[in-house]
């Protein structure tokens, strides 16, 4: 990648589940220095409040296919973290820094080197309404996955 104005080599279209339907935004996969640049924009954001978020929100890539909610608006078919190594909690593939609100609206950059695009195209990529303590096994204690979006080939 020489540029950032080339089109991304994935990307997810994020939806809120029935709880938050007002959660709408994309994620952006780049191929790029032996890893992916991953950039993302999402509004409708609950706004934080409390000592559990102060405004972030938990951000994965999880290693199912469907962003299919079930009768409690959960992403049963999300499966956990993506993290094909075997790893433990915050070393998976899929964990990446949280999403800060601000007034309902998050954008953030972020490079990894854990996964190329191609690797992660039939996952998914989840936000979850409370921030990750980066301890807690298996996921970090996030709390419930509040939006989803699945990853697709850019075309």
């Amino acid at each position: 990648m020489t540029d950032i104005r080339e089109n991304p080599a994935a990307y997810a279209v994020i939806k809120g589940n029935k709880d938050y339907p007002g959660i709408e935004g994309r994620v952006d996969f780049y191929d790029t220095y032996g890893g992916t640049l991953i950039a993302v924009s999402v509004h409708g954001l609950p706004k934080g409040s409390g000592e559990s978020s102060y405004g972030f929100h938990g951000f994965h890539i999880h290693a199912g296919s469907s962003c299919t909610e079930n009768e409690q608006g959960e992403y049963a078919s999300a499966d956990g973290h993506y993290n094909p190594k075997n790893t433990v909690h915050p070393a998976h593939a899929g964990d990446l820094p949280p999403l800060l609100e601000n007034e309902g609206s998050a954008w953030m950059a972020v490079y990894t080197g854990r996964f190329f695009p191609e690797d992660v195209v039939g996952h998914t990529v989840i936000i979850h309404e409370k921030a990750d303590d980066f301890r807690t096994q298996p996921s970090g204690d996030a709390g419930k996955m509040i939006a989803c979006g699945e990853i697709t080939i850019w075309e």
